[in-house]
């Protein structure tokens, strides 16, 4: 059975208005993959685009996936990365990051990204924290949409990208009508989210601002468009741990999150973010025992 699922509007850095899919009251998670913003397609002027100041992470790890614009990535351990249409960042947290993004916005420009976080498993959470860019990832024709294997693997191929459960992320662009069937791991739960133009997903037709969940147990999956569109698959295996998820932290309780927040504004663990032009931010209280599945 598919599940529709509204994204809502959500503000990050600069004034910037994504569409957010994950987390929502009535799912929280699609495999590890916790957390799903989608910004753009849109251009801006001067000074514009996204401007997001050192802030930390802990718990999970970020995954930028750049269609469109140029993003710069800095963080605590020295690594200034600009990201640009077709590659991916991954950075992961582990026990504690910094970092920040703003866009390459000196004359205005565009901007069409998606950035997920994918929850580390309680083995992987405390583990060092580690940056990498992906400029390299397979890409696979099928039915006339260019499928790219962002995460995990598909269609034969490997993503790079090192991530520690068992999960994929696709992206799937045509230029025109397109039509095809799409293997899936039946023990992974799916959800697919279109990001331009129109698609119909196991005939139900998607456009942006709707994260279509999949459930589970489908080996394959109908996907078609008749003109020009984009969309992205994301799945992995039932995450099956109880995470919090507040502010810019995945967690298991709330001290977890007391003290991550404390030690943030004290200028503790988390180091120190060197050249970005947008202002660090600064870890609101965290109040009650039972925190919301929400980053704002």
């Amino acid at each position: 059975m598919l599940e529709r699922i509204e994204t809502r509007d959500a503000e990050i850095g600069g004034g910037l208005i994504v569409r957010r899919a994950l987390p929502s009251r009535r799912r929280r998670t699609v495999g590890a993959w916790c957390f799903l913003d989608h910004a753009g397609p849109m251009e801006f002027g001067r000074g514009g685009g996204m401007g997001v100041g050192p802030h930390p992470h802990i718990g999970l790890q970020t995954f930028t996936w750049m269609i469109e614009g140029a993003v710069m990535h800095r963080d605590s351990l020295g690594n200034e990365q600009l990201i640009t249409p077709g590659q991916v960042n991954l950075m992961t947290a582990g026990g504690g990051i910094a970092h920040a993004e703003d866009s390459d916005s000196a004359g205005g420009g565009c901007l069409h990204a998606v950035q997920l976080w994918i929850a580390l498993p309680d083995g992987e959470r405390h583990r060092a924290p580690a940056f990498r860019n992906y400029p390299h990832l397979p890409l696979v024709e099928l039915g006339g949409f260019g499928v790219r294997v962002l995460a995990g693997s598909a269609l034969g191929q490997t993503s790079p990208a090192e991530v520690y459960s068992p999960l994929v992320g696709l992206d799937l662009a045509a230029a025109g009508p397109a039509a095809a069937s799409l293997p899936l791991t039946a023990s992974f739960e799916h959800a697919a989210l279109v990001l331009s133009g129109a698609a119909s997903i196991e005939d139900e037709k998607v456009t942006p601002g709707a994260l279509l969940y999949l459930g589970s147990a489908r080996e394959r999956l109908a996907v078609s468009c008749e003109a020009a569109a984009r969309l992205m698959l994301i799945g992995g295996a039932p995450f099956g741990e109880e995470i919090l998820l507040w502010w810019n932290f995945v967690a298991r309780d709330a001290q977890e999150m007391r003290q991550a927040a404390r030690d943030w504004n004290a200028g503790r663990r988390f180091g120190a973010v060197h050249g970005s032009p947008s202002p660090r931010l600064i870890a609101p209280e965290v109040t009650g025992l039972h925190l919301r599945p929400s980053r704002s």
